[in-house]
């Protein structure tokens, strides 16, 4: 079947966008220095911020996906583009710790939520033939941001301060994500997609509950929790574990941009592994690699074993992640697929918000990282025991219209 032209119009306005908010959201690392030499926060302060990030980004993920699915997602997006710029330059005039975390934490988070779900559930409604491909390219921009966005948000923290900054980074979301957002349209006939794709229809309220309480929505979450989990911690420690083997500063950053590289190739490779050999398989094959490549970080010392690991663990984890939509699409439809998972992005974002704690108090409480790694290859692998108890998908429509 020939897809519609358009659909590969708005999965270049996903990455797109995408991109740009999860590179505005992630700036704090590279103000994180800036903004403590220049106001005497503590480091625990304003870092708080990052973890209300991710909390407040899973919780509004489901709202903005059942609004996505109500009204379209230029519905999330367009009000998502304002109150992110809107967060940015709040914060930037912020005159306490209580109200950085407020503006950068909570509205930030709130809005950068709008993008990842509504996009990608509307790829899917424009994209029939080539869903996981399609879906990896979305959410490539996530593995750009670190590559385009930091280093241009490290190019002003040495230029001006860190508010000027701000006020920059928020006019030039306002500038390109709102212009963006007026493109995006709701994929043609979606009010049809489910029936084409023979799964009855029922009362909105009623099949979204069916959705949120079935056995694979459940096992949906479980897994999607269990493989940010496991990753969190690796992501956000390893430099300061290769710091602590003897790697110089600069050096160890560099094993977090192999990790990034590595993850855009797994995107792409996933993608197309998933359309060819079926997304649960992929999925699987993923979530073992990542446990393997998280436990083997510490048996990891020398700077080429730090990058050899690194390119394996973050091919892996880069290329599940967008595989969860995909499997969401195939169980329950496109109705209800922006809450659906929203909802289950929502439960990973609590396994994301533990990982980097958790981390730290390892470390605090043994001195060393050891045995982060192996509780991380060992939630890793439940990941995969819990990917293994999803049903057969045809089985699963045929209760849940039933029911």
């Amino acid at each position: 079947m020939k897809e519609p032209r358009y659909g590969w119009v708005m999965v270049a306005l996903g990455a797109f966008m995408t991109c740009i908010a999860v590179g505005a959201m992630f700036s704090l690392a590279v103000f994180l220095r800036p903004i403590t030499a220049a106001t005497g926060w503590s480091t625990t302060a304003v870092s708080a911020a990052m973890t209300l990030n991710f909390l407040a980004m899973g919780a509004a993920g489901f709202g903005w996906g059942a609004l996505s699915d109500r009204k379209g997602p230029r519905w999330a997006v367009l009000p998502g583009a304002v109150l992110l710029g809107l967060g940015l330059f709040l914060a930037s005039r912020a005159q306490s710790p209580l109200q950085f975390q407020l503006a950068f934490g909570l509205l930030v988070g709130i809005s950068v939520g709008s993008f990842f779900a509504p996009m990608i559930t509307a790829v899917m409604g424009w994209i029939t033939g080539h869903r996981g491909l399609a879906v990896s390219l979305v959410s490539v921009g996530v593995g750009v941001a670190p590559l385009t966005m930091s280093p241009f948000v490290a190019w002003l923290s040495t230029r001006m301060d860190w508010r000027e900054a701000l006020v920059i980074l928020a006019v030039l979301v306002w500038a390109t994500l709102i212009p963006a957002a007026l493109f995006v349209r709701r994929p043609p006939a979606a009010d049809h997609t489910a029936e084409a794709a023979g799964v009855p229809q029922k009362k909105d309220e009623q099949s979204l509950g069916q959705a949120l309480r079935s056995p694979p929505f459940i096992i949906l979450a479980a897994t999607f929790f269990a493989c940010c989990a496991a990753h969190a911690g690796p992501i956000f420690h390893t430099v300061s574990y290769a710091m602590v083997c003897g790697l110089a500063p600069m050096t160890a950053v560099t094993i977090y941009s192999v990790e990034g590289l590595a993850g855009l190739g797994g995107r792409l490779a996933f993608g197309v592994a998933a359309d060819k050999l079926g997304v649960k398989r992929v999925l699987i094959t993923g979530l073992l690699v990542q446990a393997i490549g998280a436990g083997s970080f510490a048996l990891a010392s020398r700077l080429g074993e730090f990058y050899f690991i690194a390119a394996i663990f973050g091919f892996a984890y880069g290329g599940v992640m967008p595989l969860y939509a995909v499997l969401a699409r195939e169980y329950f439809g496109q109705r209800h697929l922006g809450a659906v998972f929203g909802a289950a992005a929502m439960v990973s974002s609590l396994g994301m918000a533990l990982g980097p704690a958790l981390g730290g108090w390892i470390f605090d409480t043994f001195g060393q990282y050891t045995w982060m790694y192996i509780g991380s290859a060992a939630v890793g692998l439940g990941a995969v025991a819990i990917a293994l108890m999803f049903p057969p998908v045809r089985t699963t429509q045929r209760a849940i219209a039933a029911a």
